[in-house]
């Protein structure tokens, strides 16, 4: 196998995270995610139906993933084009299995924020917003998260500055104490490594290899739970690695990654 960067190899574990037959969905300026639904549709998830976060296009099949997420490109040879209220009504029916979350802010439940750093009504840094998310987040089957700027030690946070989507427990409480039907976080995957869920908090369960549990600890703000079996993040394949640049010839997902992040090289040299 040749080498590979950072970025392929987060995107490969972001796929991974995605189960055949899964109904899959991504929000807005998500490339790393957009990237991963469809390399999960051309590997080992053949029978997922993806959903484009812009276009609400099912199954596309695009010649690339193009620089914005609304492209009508992501329309080409799609099965079916939704309108926007349609995916919102199958989402409050349970009939998403999985939606891809990002956020400025991630604290322990997998609760995130993005609609405001530095708290509301005076923001420090005012962000997107969560465009129906804070709905959908509820009633969705499970929800993978991913942030590429843990390092930064400003991202996985112990309180958020505003909540805009649902993790596993609120200040309100839990999701089963609120009535949502969704199961909430199932995955947390960063540039240092890839957390699961237990008891509805999050913990480590494998790191890059080119990261130590010291420095996984001091960038991250709530107290870190480690797995016993902690191991290293599982290599991509051939099959994968093939599929990304495939689909991703222009670098995209590059986008979401520091000049740090991208200069991080492993394998045999491409």
């Amino acid at each position: 196998m040749s080498g590979w960067t950072l970025d392929e190899w987060f995107v490969v574990t972001l796929a991974r995270t995605i189960v055949d037959r899964e109904v899959v969905f991504h929000g807005f300026a998500s490339p790393c995610a957009q990237v991963a639904m469809h390399v999960a549709h051309r590997t080992h998830a053949p029978d997922s139906m993806l959903i484009e976060g812009a276009t609400y296009a099912v199954n596309p099949v695009p010649a690339f993933i193009p620089p914005t997420g609304n492209d009508l490109a992501l329309h080409r040879d799609a099965t079916y084009r939704m309108r926007f209220e349609e995916f919102f009504d199958a989402a409050c029916r349970g009939d998403v299995d999985r939606m891809f979350l990002s956020g400025g802010q991630i604290d322990a439940h997998g609760n995130t924020n993005v609609t405001a750093i530095g708290g509301m009504p005076r923001p420090k840094i005012k962000l997107g917003g969560g465009g129906g998310g804070a709905n959908i987040s509820a009633t969705i089957g499970a929800l993978t998260l991913w942030t590429t700027r843990h390092r930064s030690g400003r991202t996985l946070v112990p309180t958020l500055d505003f909540l805009t989507d649902l993790g596993h427990l609120t200040p309100a409480g839990t999701r089963e104490q609120l009535g949502h039907t969704g199961g909430g976080p199932e995955w947390l995957v960063t540039e240092l490594g890839v957390f699961d869920f237990v008891d509805g908090r999050a913990r480590l369960v494998s790191r890059f290899p080119d990261v130590d549990i010291e420095e996984i600890e001091r960038a991250t703000g709530f107290e870190l739970s480690v797995a016993p079996d902690l191991s290293t993040v599982a290599e991509p394949t051939r099959a994968e690695l093939v599929q990304v640049r495939a689909i991703d010839p222009l670098g995209v997902r590059r986008s979401e990654f520091s000049a740090q992040e991208l200069a991080r090289r492993f394998g045999s040299p491409a």
